[in-house]
């Protein structure tokens, strides 16, 4: 009992383990009880019992283990772990558990297993119990049976795979113990009842005894098929379902169950291959062609034998194949021929897929023999090309089909066409395409029609399985040309035939016998998708063939095709008099008796009453022939008066528009047509009426009918005219179903004749044709002479690059469906290219390839044998196209391909190569036969002979796709042969070609076990290729369905295979982009390669969706490819086909997005799992591990150029296509930057200069690239690339070095400059001291620019290594380091001395020599950068909240202009005074002459970003001027309220219609708000310069643009149109619109109302009248002066303009007669000088009398009414108002004011005024003129009134233009005079100035100049000169146009008077535009400071100003107090 206590205590886990049974059954028993409690399946504790589970089934004691077994049981049922133990359990139960005697043991286990299943674990299970069924122990085999049939019964066959029990079942039948037997027998019966019939042929080698008793059991079923009662925890919705129908009583259950049909098991499948080409007869080849018919006999019946084997191991039996068909081909005894046929059959049945390659070889020669008319001897036949079909496809035997259908022999065509009929049984709407039945149907119609009625029969029975298959619809627009008799026929085959799919599982199979296995084969197909199997045809098919788009649009256009040209072409001739009473019924009686008149002039009258009546009639009841033979009734074509004759064609071209018009009438006019087409008079309406009867018969049959008629007249004019109709038909048509080869020889005899005229028009059609062909159409011509083809060279390099018009005529009867069908045939076939290679003219060699070739090439002698390669690469050189029929030749070639001699087996290679360019797209068919020994070549010990062989497969695939190459077992039984160069090439190869692929046959899962095995094979290089497939593999697949896969492998195999799956799917590629839709693509090329030449944005043609060709189809390429080689580039010309290949794959993308790349790569680096991107040089492994990681994300010839080992010109080239590449795959360059920059980590330590510099250039583009897009580097990418970058900032090259400099600089925009600081201060370490110099250069820029903060991890630290530097050997170590610390002291003053630490004497000696010159150096003229500026862009670009704000940062050095301007002298001269106020801090200053002479800096802009508009629009303040010596600087210059509303502007203006409505919606939020509104201040000039460029941008670009939406284009509008409303509605901001802005944005919107495009777009009538009312609100709303002014500028320039539309004119001056009809309520507002200078202005450019030239005379009476309404309004008052006008005699306008003045009521009050005005005037005498200008010279000179002298005379001159100034300056010194003209321009242009900015009459009060702006020392330096240079830059950086600046620099200033309104100030007319306005502003603006600084200099020489700043301090506050309330 103490041992007892002692494992009582002990926790149940280790009781279970215990020694003692005892405690092992508590344990067990606590066990179950705790799993039996344990509510949660993911519950820790079930993880304590992983490892035991096997335990408690192999438990040693019997009581124990049954305990045991029951808590297994429950651990099962409840851990989600149990599916771990599965493995290990089930062999435990079976090995353990199923050998004791006790009945329960058993049944648990049994439970277990079936729990398992459960679990979703049934393959484990199976495989366990299979193998438990080879045990010696009967009971064990006993049970694991039992076990099978419980699953089984109870799981279902779906969950149950039954093929391995099958395969195992006879050997049970053979048991000496009767209880297997029994249970054997059983379990026979289970899986009767689920797979039926398909079990009888495994178990035909039982004992006879035994398959009787079976077969009664079987009768005994019952024949309703079992269901599944038991379900995976997956279906769980299923079994809730199955127990909703128990409960309802059972009955429902089978109507419900078809919604998941069983899956049909294919009796084939359960079957073991036999081989039997071993067991042959020895002597079977002599035999089979021995004389004697009995021997030849002996060996088929040996054969025959043989081959009824159900299943065939595959192998090589071509000769066998070759064999069989010569005895059936030549053989006389039809007894052998029939033997021969059932032989044949027997190895298709038996072989399957794996016999097509051979079909090709055998169906032409069994359709020849079908010419006998034996029953058994043609019975034969059909069985054996019956079971030849299913092996193949219809596509690969079409050729060889259609080749006897018009045998002379009826028996072979009625054979052919009953062939077919069985054939077409077989396939559904996807295997029987239109491509097939159009090449078909044809064929069959002429057996219709065939004299023998087995022939005819035979057709019609064709025909109506082919409608059965893919219904009436599709095929009825072959069937137009039959009778209804026939078509009733074809209907009544339709509804006899019975198809395959239709019938059940069941009983397809009951009526097969039950020993053949080949027929239950035949019902394979509808096991692919059992779905079809029930439900109509129809809709099958639509739901199988391409989805709704596809059915829509065919179902569409089939049913207008089916009518319109059934009208076509069923309409029979009629004769004359049916055509006159016809006519007579739809024409006027006179017209109908002219018609033949001798009189012209009465057949012309009968001709304008047809035309009349043919214009009223009705479609449907315009008897178009009837019409058309009237109008060839005599004198019909031969028409003499070509008036009538015209009419005539005019008519035909009506008549073909309008009615019904079918081929037949078109017959009737087309003579008439062509024989005047070169007429001069009446050739226009011939070829009108030829494309109206195109249209209405389509252009490839009226091109085909009219080419060959004109060819054969004589008349050149007409052939030419033709040729050049057909040329613009083409463009107009498209190219869709032009017959090349229908009028190809007529255009060759055109190019042959003598009319020079004839030859142009031909070689121009020719170019057209090139649009569409491309390359491929030189081939039709390669023999005309050299001076010939020369020019026809010519024309198509002028087509190449274009591409071909969109259709536009042709597309509406029947073009829906012709187009909707033709793109799916394009899919399907490869793009459309397929369809031009089709045109070629191919020669059939197979006659050439002879017998004695043959023989040649399988002589022993390799001589002989080269010499019969030889013949056949003669043979199809000389060929160049060739058909796919080549005799014998496949068998032949392949027998050398495994040549003992390499040299041979090479140039077979190229022969086949050859043979893929020459037979193009029909190669297909080839691929079994030929291209599969090509893959065997590649397992060749050699190096050259691999290469030739992969380059010949990429040939082939570029002509085939991938799609029959992954169909079938063959590729597994390559993979399979263990040659490690095989595997590792055809692995590459799948790794290449695999994810371009969109979809994949499901075949590709039989090479994955050998992917697996790959996966550990012995040998590196198959390892690593493996693992490169296995992404791609999965990409197609799947994880889940790989990772099930691996269930098969062995335990020790699966665990690393299953890691190696779960790596790569984190690496795992996306699939490829489907291509655009099918309707689509159609349309945008109506013919077939010339999409891909459609421009950067259209997608290429559709692709085959196994083609690999064009992996990307949205690719943009970079070089034209020529229309029509897009995927057969290689056949225009010579270059072997590797190098089109290379090409080709260069189109594609250069980066595969692998989702989570990059991340994974982190991941990897971290985890330690790959080599750390550290190094002090590039070991191997590092090299290989990047090779590694770039194949799954790099292009794989991008990847082969980077790493190319000896041709460096190669990588050049790699990395000049990844720069060009970078905009258009930027996301992918993101995606591989780790990559990218560590492939350029390893080029920095190679010596090469050319490529390092072809590096930095790539890194100089892709920083700020990178930037643009707010991308930041990531630590992992820094700390791979940046120290690596700083080791060539020592190179020895300086171009090198300014490079590497320049990628730091930009580097910083894209990484935290505190980041890289860490990288330069190890940079400072390194030996090379070029390296520490540059290093501590650069880190004193960063510092310059950063700030301190930037020192990591602190100042001090950092400053302390920095100085150890100035100890340096080096001397220009020293320097740079000297310099780095001068710029910390620059930056943080004598703080620096604390930093830097202790340094020797002499360093800190140098250290202050250096300070101290630096201090020299910079003057206040240069003071440091703003630091605060760059503090806030380094705190921006390190915080991540804001990304977006980055600058530019300033350049190192800039060099100083040679000739400095004004004012940098003025400044220089105050420098010294200046630099005594050291107090005065200098951080903030700008350094002007820096950014004044950097003219590089306007290229250094900064991207500005979107701030969010809230945050900003806030109350500003206004800084106070300082009083001292430094130049002011205005915080708000920088206020980033004006910053961020001045880059929302500029992008109204962009080009892109996305980024201008965001900009315009942000504009617009902020005009909405009125407390933001104001915000909009001093910006309106620029925001309406950007919208009117925006209008004009629309207008010129986007409206002209086809491929931009128009509702996109309207949406912009609408915006546009939006934002001025709301800045029109708000008075205030609409008065700031100056003139010249106001002229240019009424010029676009009124070209905007009459753009005759708007009213195309969708609701564009009303984007017009919202224009309108936009032009009315700003005539209303803005300053009346300004836009007066502007329209009548406008309404000139529009007048002077010849090219102008009359309407603008006629719009400008409407809204100057509402400008005049609102007169007298603005009068008093509008500035009347500037109105009358510019109607004076325009009255010079159009006198009175030119005026009245004009078509209209509305311009001059808009004049006169403006005029005679101003004079109204203000009286002789307006002849005060011509101030402004210099010269008055140069216009009329003041004699038309005195002559309206004195025709006015006011001439007497104006008479008396201007008497009483000039007595005064006369009355001024010239003494008092004298004393006021003395007066004023006076106070000019005198120091205190010098302002407001120059004032007060500039007023006077002013007042009093003519006064003489002269004798008051002649005294005076050259200087004073200078100075005085000066001041008075500068007044002016101040003036002038004020006046733009606020045209307003703003009164402002006086201050005195001596207030604010003067400086201590008496000098007058005002903030206005720095600020008019700073506005300077900023409109050279296009940052100006705010006029709220301009307002404050006025306030600041004060003015010497009130503010007087503009126009007494102006004395030059205002400019006409904005442009004109901004170079106006800068002229003036630099003659102000010109002036001003003249004026400082007299002022120098004059002593010191009495007003000293303490006095006028109090003027100072209150001129402050007042802009700061100004501006709140």
């Amino acid at each position: 009992m103490g041992d007892d206590s002692e494992w009582m205590k002990l926790p149940i886990d280790q009781k279970c383990e215990h020694k003692v049974w005892k405690a092992r059954l508590n344990g067990y028993e606590e066990a179950l009880k705790l799993f039996q409690r344990i509510e949660d399946e993911k519950s820790p504790e079930w993880g304590k019992y992983l490892g035991l589970l096997k335990k408690f089934v192999t438990d040693s004691n019997a009581v124990a283990q049954l305990k045991g077994l029951e808590a297994a049981l429950a651990y099962v049922e409840n851990a989600h772990l149990a599916g771990k133990t599965s493995g290990e359990v089930v062999s435990g139960v079976v090995s353990k558990v199923f050998n004791q005697p006790k009945a329960r043991a058993k049944e648990l286990g049994s439970d277990i297993c079936l729990m398992y299943i459960e679990i979703e674990r049934a393959e484990v299970v199976q495989d366990e119990l299979i193998k438990g069924l080879d045990n010696k122990n009967p009971k064990i085999v006993v049970t694991c049976i039992e076990t099978l049939r419980k699953a089984l019964s109870e799981f279902g066959s779906k969950i149950i795979t039954l093929k391995p029990v099958v395969k195992v079942l006879p050997k049970q039948f053979e048991s000496r113990e009767k209880a297997v037997r029994d249970e054997a027998k059983l379990l026979s019966v289970e899986i009767y009842k689920w797979i039926r019939d398909a079990l009888r042929p495994p178990l035909q080698g039982i004992n006879s005894v035994q398959l009787k008793e079976l077969e009664e059991e079987w009768v005994k079923l019952p024949t309703t098929a079992p269901k599944q009662s038991r379900f995976l925890r997956s279906q769980q919705a299923l079994k809730a379902r199955f127990e909703q129908q128990q409960a309802a009583g059972g009955d429902e259950a089978d109507g419900d169950d078809d919604d998941e049909p069983a899956p049909q098991v294919d009796p084939y499948e359960l079957l073991e291959p036999v081989e039997i080409l071993s067991k042959l007869p020895k002597d079977f080849y002599d035999k089979i062609e021995a004389r004697k018919w009995q021997e030849r006999k002996e060996a088929l019946e040996a054969l025959e034998t043989l081959a009824k084997t159900p299943k065939l191991e595959n192998g090589d039996y071509g000769d066998l194949v070759r064999a069989l068909k010569k005895v059936i081909g030549k053989d006389a005894n039809v007894m052998l021929v029939t033997l021969a046929a059932k032989c044949l059959a027997g190895l298709a049945a038996g072989l399957r897929k794996k016999f097509g390659t051979y079909a090709g070889h055998v169906v032409p020669t069994i359709l020849e023999k079908f010419k006998e008319k034996k029953p058994q001897v043609v019975q034969a036949l059909q069985e054996a090309i019956d079971a030849v079909f299913l092996t193949t496809t219809l596509q690969n035997i079409s050729e060889d089909v259609l080749g006897v259908m018009d045998n002379k022999n009826p028996s072979i065509k009625q054979q052919a066409s009953l062939f077919l009929a069985r054939s077409f049984r077989h396939c559904t709407q996807a295997t029987l395409p239109k491509s097939m039945l159009k090449a078909f149907c044809p064929a069959f119609l002429k057996q219709v029609n065939d004299s023998a009625p087995e022939v005819r029969d035979a057709a019609y029975e064709a025909l109506g399985t082919a409608m059965k298959v893919v219904g009436e619809k599709a095929v009825n627009p072959f069937l137009t040309d039959l009778d209804k008799l026939k078509l009733d026929k074809i209907k009544e085959s339709a509804d006899k035939v019975e198809l395959l799919g239709k019938k059940g599982g069941g009983g397809a199979e009951k009526k097969a016998p039950a020993a053949k296995v080949a027929p239950p084969a035949k019902v394979a197909p509808p096991a692919e998708n059992p779905a079809r199997s029930s439900g109509p045809p129809k809709k099958a098919s639509a739901a199988k063939s391409g989805g709704p788009p596809k059915k829509g649009k065919s179902a569409l256009g089939a049913k207008g095709k089916k009518v319109t040209e059934t009208k076509e072409f069923i309409e029979t001739e009629l004769s004359i008099e049916v055509c006159e009473e016809k006519s007579a019924a739809v024409l006027p009686a006179s017209c109908m008796q002219l018609l033949d008149s001798a009189n012209w002039k009465e057949r012309l009258a009968s001709m304008e009453e047809f035309q009349k009546a043919v214009e009223q009639m009705d479609k449907n009841e315009m008897p178009c022939q009837a019409l058309v033979r009237m109008l060839a009734k005599k004198p019909g074509w031969k028409e003499t008066n070509f008036q009538v004759m015209q009419m005539k064609l005019h008519i035909v071209g009506l008549i073909a528009q309008k009615g019904s018009f079918s081929k037949t009438s078109a017959f009737v006019v087309l003579d008439g047509l062509v024989d005047k087409i070169g007429d001069v008079k009446c050739g226009g309406k011939a070829k009108e009426g030829l494309t109206a009867t195109a249209e209405a018969c389509s252009l490839p049959w009226t091109a085909e009918q009219v080419v060959s008629m004109v060819f054969a007249q004589k008349n050149p004019k007409n052939q030419a005219e033709t040729l050049n109709w057909l040329s613009n038909a083409m463009k107009e048509f498209g190219f869709t179903g032009i017959n090349v080869k229908g009028f190809i020889n007529n255009v060759k005899t055109a190019l042959g004749a003598t009319n020079p005229a004839v030859r142009t028009a031909a070689i121009t059609l020719l170019g057209v044709m090139y649009l569409y062909m491309g390359a491929p159409l030189r081939m039709f011509f390669e023999d005309e002479k050299p001076a010939l083809l020369k020019q026809i060279d010519d024309e198509f390099e002028k087509m190449q690059g274009q591409s071909p018009p969109a259709a536009f005529r042709g597309t509406k009867k029947g073009g829906a469906e012709e187009d909707g069908e033709e793109a799916d045939e394009q899919e399907e076939d490869g793009g459309g290219a397929p369809d031009i290679m089709d045109l070629l003219p191919r020669t059939d060699i197979s006659d050439k390839i002879t017998q004695d070739m043959v023989d040649k090439m399988a002589d022993k002698n390799w001589k002989i044998r080269k010499e019969g390669l030889d013949e056949v690469a003669a043979v199809i050189s000389e060929a160049k196209f060739i058909q796919p029929s080549i005799g014998e030749l496949p068998m032949a070639l392949k027998g050398r391909l495994n040549d003992s001699n390499k040299i041979l087996c090479q140039q077979t290679l190229t022969i086949l190569q050859q043979i893929a360019v020459a037979m193009g797209p029909a190669l297909k068919q080839h691929v079994k036969s030929l291209g599969m020994p090509i893959i065997t070549v590649l397992g060749d010990s050699k190096t050259n002979v691999r290469a030739a062989a992969m380059t010949t497969l990429q040939a082939w695939v570029e002509q085939t796709g991938m799609k029959d190459w992954l169909e079938g077992e063959d590729l597994s039984e390559e993979l399979k042969r263990e040659n490690p160069f095989l595997r590792q090439e055809v692995l590459g190869w799948l790794a290449e070609k695999l994810p371009t692929m969109r979809t994949v046959p499901s075949d590709l899962m039989l090479c994955v076990p050998y992917l697996f095995i790959c996966l550990e094979d012995r040998n590196g290089d198959v390892r690593k290729k493996a693992q490169d497939a296995l992404p791609t593999f999965m990409m197609h697949l799947g994880y889940e369905k790989m990772l099930k896969a691996t269930g098969k492998l062995k335990p020790a195999s699966k665990e690393p295979v299953s890691a190696l799956l779960e790596k790569a799917r984190a690496v795992m590629p996306a699939k490829p982009a489907p291509p655009p839709g099918k309707a689509g693509a159609a349309k945008s090329s109506s013919g077939g390669a010339p999409a891909a030449k459609s421009g950067p944005s259209k997608p290429k043609p559709v692709i085959d969706d196994y083609d690999d060709d064009d992996p990307e189809p949205e690719t943009k390429s970079k070089k034209v490819v020529k229309p029509g080689a897009a995927k057969k580039g290689v056949l225009g010309k010579k270059a072997p086909v590797t190098k089109a290949k290379d090409e080709e794959d260069r189109s594609g993308v250069i980066f595969i997005l692998v989702p989570n790349g990059k991340e994974q790569r982190i991941k990897e680096e971290k985890g330690l799992k790959v080599l750390k991107w550290n190094f002090q040089t590039p070991r191997d492994e590092y090299v290989d591990q990047l090779k590694t990681q770039m194949s799954s994300c790099f292009a794989r010839w991008l990847q082969d150029e980077l790493f190319h080992a000896s041709d460096f010109q190669r990588q050049v080239k790699a990395i000049g296509v990844m720069g060009e590449r970078m905009e258009d795959e930027l996301e992918g360059t993101v995606s591989c930057l780790d990559l990218i920059l560590k492939w350029f980590t390893l080029r920095f330590f190679e010596t090469n200069s050319t490529v390092l510099m072809k590096v930095l250039e790539y890194l100089k583009q892709l920083f700020p690239t990178l930037s643009r897009e707010n991308y930041h580097l990531n630590e992992y990418e820094a700390s791979s690339f940046i120290p690596y970058l700083i080791l060539k900032v020592g190179e020895s090259k300086d171009v090198v070095r300014k490079d590497v400099r320049a990628i730091l600089t930009m580097l910083c925009k894209v990484y935290p400059a505190s980041k890289v600081f860490p990288f330069l201060m190890d940079g400072t370490k390194s030996k090379n001291s070029k390296q520490r110099a540059e290093c501590l250069e650069e880190l004193g820029c960063l510092i310059e620019n950063y700030g301190m903060n930037v020192c990591q991890p602190t100042p001090a630290k950092s400053l302390k290594e920095i100085a150890v530097h100035i100890g340096d050997r080096d001397n220009s170590v020293r320097n740079a380091a000297l310099n780095t610390v001068v710029t910390v002291y620059n930056v943080c003053g004598d703080q620096v001395y604390k930093l830097i630490g202790n340094l020797s004497e002499k360093e800190m000696s140098m250290l202050e020599e250096r300070v101290k010159r630096s201090a020299k150096k910079t003057p206040a003229a240069a003071p440091p950068p703003n630091r605060q500026a760059a503090e806030r862009e380094r705190l921006q670009r390190e915080h991540p909240s804001n990304p977006n704000a980055t600058f530019m940062r300033k350049p190192a050095q800039q060099p100083q202009e040679d000739v400095p301007n004004k004012l940098n002298q003025a400044r220089a001269q105050n420098a010294e005074r200046e630099h005594s106020h050291p107090s005065i801090p200098k951080e903030f200053q700008l350094d002007l002459d820096m950014i004044e002479n950097d003219h590089t800096r306007v290229s250094e802009l900064p991207d500005l970003v979107q701030h969010k508009l809230e945050e900003l629009l806030e109350p500003i303040m206004m800084p106070e001027p300082k009083i001292r010596s430094v130049s002011p600087h205005f915080d708000d210059l920088h206020n980033s309220t004006a910053s961020t509303i001045n880059f929302v502007i500029s992008q109204v203006a962009s080009g892109d219609i996305n980024t201008s409505i965001q900009a315009l919606a942000q504009i617009d939020e902020v005009l909405r708000q009125e407390d933001k509104a104001d915000a909009m201040s001093g910006h309106i000039d620029q925001f309406l310069i950007a919208t009117f460029m925006q209008l004009r941008l629309i207008y010129n670009t986007h409206m002209a643009d086809d491929r931009l939406d128009k509702k996109d284009i309207f949406k912009l509008y609408s915006c546009i149109i939006g934002n001025m409303l709301s800045l029109f509605s708000m008075e205030s901001l609409a008065r700031e619109a100056s003139m010249g802005v106001l002229k240019d944005l009424m010029h676009g919107l009124i070209t905007l109302m009459l753009d005759a495009r708007v009213e195309d777009i969708e609701d564009g009538q009303q984007l017009i009248r919202s224009v309108n009312l936009l032009v009315v609100r700003v005539l209303e709303k803005s300053d009346q002066t300004n836009i007066l002014s502007a329209l009548l500028v406008l309404l000139q320039d529009s007048l002077t303009t010849s090219s102008g539309s009359p309407m603008f004119s006629e719009l400008v001056m409407k809204c100057l007669w509402r400008m005049i009809r609102f007169l007298p309520e603005t009068i008093n507002s509008i500035n009347l000088d500037r109105i009358l200078l510019d109607v004076h202005n325009f009255m010079k450019v159009f006198p009175k009398e030119k005026l009245k030239q004009l078509k209209s005379d509305v311009p001059h009476r808009t004049l006169k009414t403006l005029l005679h309404t101003l004079c109204k309004l203000t009286g002789a008052k307006i002849l005060d108002h011509m101030s402004m006008i210099e010269n008055r005699n140069e216009s009329e306008l003041e004699a038309h004011l005195r002559r309206v003045v004195k025709h006015s009521g006011n001439f007497s009050g104006m008479k008396s005024d201007r008497g009483t005005e000039k007595g005064q005037d006369d009355r001024m005498s010239k003494a008092k003129v004298s004393d006021i200008l003395s007066e004023i010279f006076k106070k000019i000179g005198s120091k205190e009134n010098t302002k407001e002298g120059l004032t007060e005379l500039y007023e006077y001159k002013q007042k009093y233009s003519d006064a003489d100034l002269e004798p008051f300056l002649r005294n005076t010194s050259q200087f004073f005079q200078s100075y005085v003209e000066r001041g008075l321009r500068m007044i002016e242009s101040e003036r002038e100035g004020k006046g733009r900015i606020q045209p307003s009459s703003t009164v402002i009060p006086q201050h005195g100049l001596d207030s604010g702006s003067v400086p201590l020392n008496g000098e007058e330096m005002k903030p206005a000169v720095y600020y008019e240079r700073l506005k300077i830059l900023r409109q050279r950086q296009g940052l100006e146009n705010n006029s709220r600046q301009a307002q404050l620099l006025q306030q600041v200033e004060g003015d010497s008077g009130p503010t007087r309104p503009i126009t007494s100030l102006l004395s030059k007319p205002s400019v006409a535009s904005s442009t004109d306005m901004l170079q106006s502003k800068l002229s003036q603006l630099k003659e102000s400071r010109e002036s001003h600084f003249q004026q400082e200099q007299s002022h120098s020489h004059s002593p010191t100003r009495s007003s000293s700043p303490a006095a006028n301090l109090d003027d100072l506050k209150k001129r402050l107090e007042r802009i700061k309330s100004n501006r709140q």
